[in-house]
């Protein structure tokens, strides 16, 4: 392993604890970002089935 493969490992560690323990600090913040999330996902899911099926309907 070179130099840069070192460091990108060692940051890659750093960023994945601080992302860990910002994730338990926040844990209601994120847990109401995930709903949110699922809710966009859904709605976009929706209003693709509905233009699909305006597509489809006018054949």
């Amino acid at each position: 392993m070179d130099k840069t493969g070192i460091a990108a490992l060692i940051v890659g560690i750093v960023l994945l604890v601080l992302g860990a323990y910002a994730i338990w600090v926040f844990l209601p913040e994120v847990v109401k970002a995930v709903e949110g999330l699922i809710g966009i996902v859904v709605l976009l899911a929706g209003l693709m089935l509905i233009i699909f099926g305006i597509l489809i309907f006018k054949e």
